[in-house]
């Protein structure tokens, strides 16, 4: 940011007065311009924002070096266009050259709480979500367990673990496919299976906000704690919310339905995460689960609040 302010009243002198130029030199092997004189103050700023490696930075510079001296304006393009290409084709080779167990960034999440006296509880919460991405393909892991007992009595058990390949179609439109496990006695299952595949698209695709949706056929088989089976077709659908609002600061809200003839199911979940150094952030989150037609005895709406450690990697 302070690069950015700088320019401006330094692109006011340039243009105001003469200059000394140095002759352009373009990193990515572009000619077009290379005769072109750049003046010595607008080719330092742009150097500056080019070793920084911030795009925002440069379209600045480009914008309003432009302006200041309109004969070099092509020149300065030029560079910074030959930057962005030769800084794409190098992620490129190194994705095409990562192994599989490469590549992959996430976060694992651990809290927990233990009381005793008049009352005696104790519990544990714990979440891993690990992203690789691809040229072609994205890939998605999540696991997730919540334990809770009170007075000996377990109150709370909860088992999830998922996998999610995507196939880019363009720069915001993809296929998925989606397939878990998971296992809440409270909610009245011991175990269900899911599959989805269907299309997604990025609608919002920003430094500080993003919001993928997800839609598609499925098919579910549960196992409920009454001892009966269910498997059903399903229609699947996500929202997956992220939003920066402040430096070190993100808010998240993810939601999914899966609507079959049996037992639907709806969720939600709402995070607020707060860098607190290093790769180490607190987090707070809330989630509600509801099933349609739990069997009898059980709730059919489950929520959860946690607080924890996350660690980003």
């Amino acid at each position: 940011m302070s690069l950015i302010l700088v320019s401006l009243p330094a692109l006011v002198l340039i243009a105001a007065a003469p200059i000394p130029a140095a002759t352009a030199h373009n990193p990515g092997g572009a000619a077009d311009q290379t005769d072109v004189p750049i003046p010595e103050a607008i080719r330092a700023m742009l150097d500056a924002a080019i070793a920084s490696g911030n795009d925002t930075d440069v379209a600045t510079i480009v914008k309003y070096a432009r302006t200041a001296d309109p004969l070099s304006g092509d020149a300065v393009s030029a560079i910074a266009q030959a930057w962005r290409t030769d800084r794409d084709r190098q992620h490129t080779d190194r994705v095409r050259e990562a192994r599989f167990v490469d590549l992959w960034t996430g976060k694992a999440e651990l809290g927990g709480f233990l009381t005793t006296g008049t009352s005696d509880t104790k519990g544990l919460t714990g979440a891993l979500s690990a992203t690789r991405e691809g040229i072609l393909w994205r890939q998605k892991f999540h696991a997730q367990i919540d334990y809770q007992e009170s007075l000996g009595i377990t109150t709370r058990e909860h088992f999830l673990a998922s996998y999610e390949p995507n196939y880019k179609l363009d720069e915001r439109a993809y296929v998925y496919g989606a397939f878990s496990y998971e296992s809440d006695r409270t909610l009245g299952f011991y175990d269900r299976y899911s599959g989805s595949v269907g299309l997604g698209y990025s609608a919002i695709k920003k430094p500080a906000m993003s919001l993928d949706i997800e839609l598609g056929p499925g098919y579910r088989d549960t196992g409920f704690t009454d001892d009966t089976r269910q498997s059903s077709i399903a229609v699947r659908g996500t929202l997956d919310f992220k939003w920066h609002p402040l430096s070190g600061v993100t808010v998240s809200q993810a939601a999914s339905a899966y609507v079959q003839r049996f037992d639907s199911t709806l969720g939600g979940t709402t995070a607020l995460a707060a860098k607190l150094i290093g790769p180490l952030s607190g987090q707070v989150s809330y989630n509600i689960q509801y099933e349609s037609e739990p069997p009898a005895g059980s709730s059919g709406t489950n929520t959860t609040t946690r607080a924890g450690l996350v660690y980003s990697f």
